[in-house]
């Protein structure tokens, strides 16, 4: 059973992971990840097999280095400059997860994004994440983060950046 203290550790870890990739702050946020991590952004929503159907992001935790490895560069044209992003969460919801000492916590977003290097448009992006984390609640790990857009199934602009 998720207790009080656990809702309020893990809404904690839920804002502090959104800041961090809101403000590109790439080695914290990697550092929040464990090393058999799942970060999936499916095709539209619903309960798909990534090893089936096509994703808009699919990667274990090399690929998750690799993706902050490349923002860090500075040659990640897309994203340069950085886009400068906030998101807004609510509706949070809190589960046991499948084993002893897991927590899942699902929530709804939105995130501004302002596409500077290229179109100076504001994007939108809606959905609903799911996160699964385990350990020691005060510095909880993160192995699975969901996120299902609203326009997932649509054609989407690039997702250069940490969604």
């Amino acid at each position: 059973m998720v207790t009080d203290a656990d809702e309020k550790a893990l809404t904690r870890f839920v804002y502090r992971e959104a800041r961090l990739a809101d403000e590109s702050s790439y080695d914290e946020w990697e550092a929040l990840w464990d090393d058999d991590a799942v970060y999936w952004v499916p095709r539209g929503d619903g309960e798909f097999d990534p090893a089936k159907h096509v994703s808009h992001l699919y990667d274990h935790r090399q690929r998750i280095a690799t993706r902050i490895r490349q923002l860090k560069t500075g040659y990640r044209y897309s994203q340069i400059p950085v886009s400068p992003m906030r998101r807004m969460i609510s509706n949070l919801e809190f589960f046991d997860g499948e084993n002893e000492g897991e927590f899942e916590v699902q929530y709804n977003f939105i995130l501004a994004e302002l596409a500077i290097q290229s179109t100076h448009e504001m994007n939108f992006w809606v959905g609903r994440t799911t996160i699964k984390v385990r350990g020691d609640l005060d510095v909880p790990r993160l192995f699975y983060k969901k996120i299902a857009l609203v326009d997932g199934d649509e054609p989407i602009p690039s997702l250069s950046f940490i969604i």
